[in-house]
């Protein structure tokens, strides 16, 4: 409807009620309700929603309050409208399936979330108003700019899109096979966009500058770089020298930039040696959309430099580059098992900030451990040679074994 619905987050909900009324808001409630994994534990029923634990994904979570909050009974939902088909989300498609008996009526409905990008193509209408119009130019458009804005403010975005099955090709009982995919995937009907706040924790700022003065480079997706200093204030980016300047962006010598964001689609392009460049000539690099494979061959770039590196993550698709790293690092709590047997450390609190205490402690251990050995050469190389003058050179032994005793205890 090229319009943004922001989430009523009180207890009263007075909000609520003109979104329930909107036709193109209800379908995408209805998306984000069935296109979800996530259930609320049972036995919560007297506790405010924002407060209810959950079973899932933290942004299916997510998904599942709002819904919850705007329409209630989402569980009575989808018993309503039985999946009988899905397929899961994984980093190689970037979005989940699932096929649904639709309550009253013999037809199906394919309701499907991910990545924006991704959904957008598949998507031959889109919903505006309550009706179902073609996606022309200016249809695409706005979505690029409704993307790029809700992403630029370092938020979460995933796109909706439904189609309504034939009945006629799709009858009650058809086999839906998830494997050869025996049901569109492409011309479906795009619905809208949904954003949730993903804000790093608070101590992350501070850790980011203890790594930059530990001599540290952090890099990372380019919706919390800002957020958490990574950009530092005053660092420009290409794209920042060019709008100052007024200048066409081929016109900017990259060198001048101190800061640098690469998406995943120019990453795709770059060769090792261009990469190589990069990581080189800029201190404060972010990424951004990057694919597990993309992840890998940054780490393999940061190698080549001669770069010790370390990798978090907590998902499957984080594990080719935990393994590749010289440190991975995956998150206790929220983390994969897969990502887990891949790391060599797991964070037990989540938390950023405790990667830092960590590589404060190991540094304190090897400085400790460096004054150690120097302050025990000192005493035995004194000791060491007067016995080797007396094997090799044949002079009487200065210090005699119960004196190098004597001076050791």
């Amino acid at each position: 409807d090229d319009k943004i619905w922001e989430a009523d987050t009180s207890e009263d909900q007075s909000s609520s009620q003109m979104q329930k009324e909107n036709k193109t808001w209800v379908a995408l409630a209805r998306i984000a309700s069935l296109c979800n994994r996530a259930s609320f534990k049972p036995n919560q029923e007297h506790i405010p929603v924002l407060k209810r634990e959950c079973l899932g994904d933290a942004s299916e979570s997510a998904l599942l309050k709002c819904v919850e909050l705007s329409f209630g009974h989402v569980e009575t939902m989808r018993e309503k409208n039985k999946k009988v088909a899905e397929i899961p989300f994984n980093s190689t498609n970037k979005y989940q399936v699932s096929v649904h008996e639709l309550e009253n009526e013999n037809q199906y409905l394919l309701v499907m979330k991910g990545a924006p990008e991704r959904i957008f193509d598949r998507c031959s209408t889109i919903m505006i108003n309550g009706e179902d119009r073609p996606i022309d130019e200016e249809q695409k458009e706005a979505f690029n700019k409704a993307y790029l804005e809700l992403g630029g403010m370092g938020e979460r975005v995933l796109g909706f899109c439904d189609y309504l099955l034939p009945q006629d090709k799709f009858p009650r009982g058809y086999p839906f096979n998830t494997d050869e995919v025996n049901f569109p995937l492409e011309g479906l009907r795009f619905v809208g966009l949904i954003a949730m706040i993903d804000p790093p924790r608070a101590a992350v700022p501070d850790a980011v500058a203890k790594c930059r003065s530990a001599g540290i480079k952090v890099i990372t997706a380019k919706a919390i770089a800002k957020q958490v200093g990574i950009i530092s204030e005053g660092s420009e980016t290409v794209e920042d020298i060019s709008s100052r300047l007024n200048i066409p962006l081929h016109e900017v010598n990259p060198r001048d930039a101190k800061a640098c964001v690469i998406h995943g689609g120019e990453l795709k392009k770059l060769s090792p040696q261009e990469l190589d460049q990069i990581l080189k000539w800029h201190p404060e690099i972010v990424f951004a959309r990057t694919s597990p494979q993309q992840k890998l061959i940054i780490v393999e770039g940061c190698q080549r430099q001669g770069a010790i590196v370390a990798v978090t993550g907590d998902g499957v698709n984080d594990s080719p580059a935990l393994k590749k790293a010289d440190i991975g690092v995956a998150m206790g709590i929220a983390g994969s098992d897969v990502s887990k047997q891949a790391a060599d450390m797991i964070l037990l609190d989540d938390n950023f900030a405790s990667i830092v205490t960590g590589v404060e402690e190991g540094r304190l251990i090897f400085d400790n451990l460096k004054k150690s050995i120097a302050y025990t050469l000192t005493s035995n190389i004194p000791e060491i040679s007067p016995f080797l003058l007396y094997i090799i050179l044949n002079i009487p032994l200065p210090l005699g074994t119960v004196t190098i005793l004597c001076i050791d205890l």
